[in-house]
């Protein structure tokens, strides 16, 4: 039987491996070109909104929290409130 006819050698592995790695290597870019898109339409919701009267920066402190979990800012804003009480605030 000649070795050559089959693919079960170290150059089909390696083939296999970079086409393999390509592929990931792409979608990795497209992902990056997707998050870019993304990140240009949340500028300009954000820019829409400011046109608009809103404060942007209070928004994003907003959707900062929305993420978060209700006891941590409990908890945080518990701690806020009493250094703010010791600095006579």
């Amino acid at each position: 039987m000649d070795d050559q006819s089959h693919d079960t050698g170290p150059d089909s592995s390696y083939r296999v491996t970079a086409d393999e790695l390509r592929q990931f290597i792409e979608r990795f870019e497209r992902l990056e070109a997707e998050k870019k898109d993304i990140a240009e339409q949340q500028k300009e919701v954000m820019a829409e909104a400011k046109a608009r009267g809103y404060d942007t920066k209070v928004m994003r402190k907003v959707i900062a929290l929305r993420k978060r979990d209700k006891d941590d800012i409990a908890e945080e804003e518990a701690v806020l409130e009493m250094y703010m009480e010791a600095l006579g605030m």
